[in-house]
């Protein structure tokens, strides 16, 4: 009967979860194959569907689309740099402060985490106002930049995190055998954390996959913005063509979508093993 009733508790909490999220998606599909003038009808399945709306983003025959296919290529540069380095920046620091243990490392991650006690939204005019004063402005650099400052504390920390549980002896070995520093991070250190650092990698890309604010506030250029500022760009007309807009949307969150699957396993398991300090 606690089985049963524990199953059951779990089923009645499941469910609100999946419609949550099912039920959007839902809508965002519907309104993508609706003809535009079926889009108000508040209709749960259109009497036309069609996937016209697709070619028409695809092809760019839309004014807010003329620069579709840049823009996705944007988010794909942002995103693909922003995990690359904030990969290399989270590495490399994960290894100084908990296997070579530099002075004032722990402090130094520390004060990192802190910065997440101020939202981000509080800091994009701050992040604004410095990047104006490098000459940054209008640059996918700046966004970039950006979006490796609020990644690098978080991937630090689950890199830290992950790197205490790897047994100390394998350091010492490998410093018998005459390894240095750098060859112990490149022939020990980053085989055993290749999980962690797979879910950091496609953390740190989805975080900057998704981002609006930032990117809206750095780049004024449609050319130099990803495809989330694009998107923005449906909502300043009266006349909003809502199942262009939806199919756009519904075309951006394919990606994410399909990395999330293909390395589910990788990211279940690394963030796993940075979650808990063993």
């Amino acid at each position: 009967m606690k089985r049963f009733l524990n199953e059951a508790a779990l089923i009645a909490i499941a469910i609100p979860v999946v419609l949550w999220t099912v039920v959007p998606l839902y809508h965002l599909f519907v309104l993508a194959i609706s003809p535009q003038d079926a889009v108000l009808a508040g209709t749960l399945w259109p009497e036309h569907p069609t996937f016209s709306n697709f070619l028409t983003v695809f092809r760019q025959q839309h004014y807010y689309l003329s620069n579709f296919w840049l823009q996705l290529g944007n988010s794909f540069f942002i995103a693909v740099t922003t995990g690359v380095a904030t990969l290399f920046v989270a590495t490399c620091a994960a290894f100084a402060i908990s296997r070579l243990r530099v002075p004032g490392g722990r402090h130094i991650m520390n004060m990192a985490l802190a910065t997440y006690l101020i939202p981000a939204a509080f800091l994009a005019v701050p992040m604004y106002k410095t990047m104006g004063s490098y000459g940054l402005l209008d640059t996918q650099t700046a966004l970039i930049l950006a979006m490796i400052a609020l990644a690098s504390p978080y991937a630090i920390w689950v890199l830290k995190q992950a790197s205490d549980k790897l047994p100390r002896e394998l350091d010492e070995a490998a410093i018998m055998d005459g390894a240095k520093p750098l060859q112990i991070f490149r022939m020990v250190y980053l085989p055993l954390m290749r999980p962690t650092l797979v879910a950091i990698g496609i953390y740190a890309l989805l975080l900057a996959w998704n981002e609006y604010l930032y990117a809206f506030l750095l780049l004024s250029s449609e050319k130099a913005a990803p495809l989330s500022v694009g998107l923005g760009l449906f909502l300043s007309a009266d006349d909003s063509p809502w199942n262009l807009l939806m199919a756009t949307g519904l075309i951006y969150a394919v990606p994410p979508a399909v990395i999330y699957y293909v390395f589910r396993n990788a990211m279940t398991s690394g963030l796993t093993a940075g979650a808990v300090k063993g």
